[in-house]
């Protein structure tokens, strides 16, 4: 008997876990084609229909998409580590070379889309590795008090005179991402992910804190085992439910009434995140309640799909938009309204769950999930799924 180790397989997943990655990757589309018309001189012509989507936008999923995704990348780490270290190898060497395997994807996928976020996932991948062996209480603890304290760190953030480089309304650097020349498109989103989020205070320190707080949640998440129990945490979840939609109300009318009226207190307290988080909960967990109850079956069906391929999906919208709106593709410039980017933001994921659906009836892994798990475990594993009649004549030879 040989002691191997292989990635988790596709019957053994927890369904809720890819439908809740599904819907993520459906905010994370939207949030990023819908900022598409930022790519250009600012246009402020909007319709109310655009008003509307946005408003909608803004309440279902800015924040709240990576921000769950985040957790469930924390919850993944946790179960992978599990894994390796149940088949006797070293799971800080392993998972060290996955991060990096990750971060050299990331500078491919930065280099057309600057908003990309595995690089930040890639850099605190690493970090989770003090964490790995600490328990649930310790955890949570920990996540809590990362948590509590980033309306501090944000306003003490937002206080800096940090000169910031505007990179993608610059018309001067926007004629690199019209002009047709790879590299010269390859260098806008280059520079444009550098000064827009490496540098940049506000994502650099802040995002970051609430991403490993999230992180260390989702590895909480999973040393209980809270989602192979969730029929006995029905009464939870509702209160979960419930709670979260308060504190998400509340945290939004004190937000909105304190930057309508310039409230002192921003300046050292900016609750922005706990919004973002509180609402982010409240979703997610209506999403699994409804997943419990055994509603949406079908539906469900499609966004467990899309989130089995995460990693391609995130990475197609985006290159599929920069070979539509910048110079190396169709180069039609981003000053459609509002509800165009919605619009195609949905498109584009209802074309992608059918893709992967279908993708998934033949193949075992997304095609950018099967490269990262050959590449991580240095092992070749069959990308097609066997035919039936290859598995009964593999059942009778055993």
């Amino acid at each position: 008997m040989t002691n191997s180790y292989h990635p988790i397989e596709q019957g053994k997943r927890t369904a809720i876990v890819d439908i809740l990655r599904g819907w993520a990757i459906l905010g994370v589309v939207i949030g990023n084609y819908c900022g598409l018309p930022h790519i250009s001189v600012p246009n402020e012509t909007n319709s109310l229909l655009s008003e509307i989507l946005s408003k909608f936008d803004q309440f279902f999923f800015a924040g709240k998409s990576w921000t769950l995704l985040t957790i469930l990348f924390g919850y993944g780490f946790a179960i992978l580590i599990n894994n390796v270290t149940e088949k006797g190898k070293n799971p800080v060497t392993f998972f060290s070379w996955r991060m990096f395997l990750l971060f050299i994807l990331a500078f491919i996928h930065s280099a057309f889309w600057f908003g990309d976020i595995l690089k930040d996932y890639a850099f605190l991948g690493l970090v989770l590795l003090l964490f790995y062996k600490c328990s649930a209480k310790t955890l949570g603890i920990i996540s809590a008090v990362l948590i509590l304290i980033i309306p501090f760190v944000m306003a003490y953030i937002k206080s800096f005179n940090f000169e910031r480089i505007d990179i993608i309304s610059n018309p001067e650097y926007l004629k690199l991402y019209y002009s047709g020349n790879w590299l010269e498109f390859f260098k806008f989103n280059l520079l444009a992910s550098f000064y827009q989020q490496i540098i940049a205070p506000g994502y650099a320190i802040t995002a970051h804190i609430v991403m490993l707080g999230c992180m260390l949640f989702g590895v909480m998440l999973q040393k209980l085992n809270f989602f192979d129990r969730l029929n006995e945490m029905k009464k939870l979840l509702k209160y979960v439910l419930i709670s979260s939609l308060v504190i998400a109300v509340i945290i939004g009318v004190v937000f909105f009434v304190a930057i309508e009226y310039k409230a002192g207190f921003l300046k050292f307290f900016h609750p922005y995140f706990w919004l973002i988080l509180s609402t982010m909960v409240f979703i997610a967990t209506g999403i699994t309640l409804l997943f419990v109850n055994g509603k949406l079956k079908t539906i469900f069906s499609y966004f467990s799909a899309g989130g089995k391929m995460t990693l391609t999906n995130y990475i197609a919208q985006n290159i599929l938009a920069a070979l539509i709106f910048s110079g190396i593709g169709l180069g039609i410039k981003a000053t459609m309204p509002y509800w165009f980017f919605f619009a195609l933001a949905i498109f584009v994921f209802i074309l992608q769950l059918f893709i992967s659906k279908w993708w998934l009836s033949k193949y075992n892994y997304g095609p950018i999930e099967w490269l990262w798990r050959c590449a991580s475990y240095r092992k070749l594993f069959p990308l097609k799924k066997k035919k039936q009649s290859e598995i009964i004549s593999e059942v009778r030879t055993v």
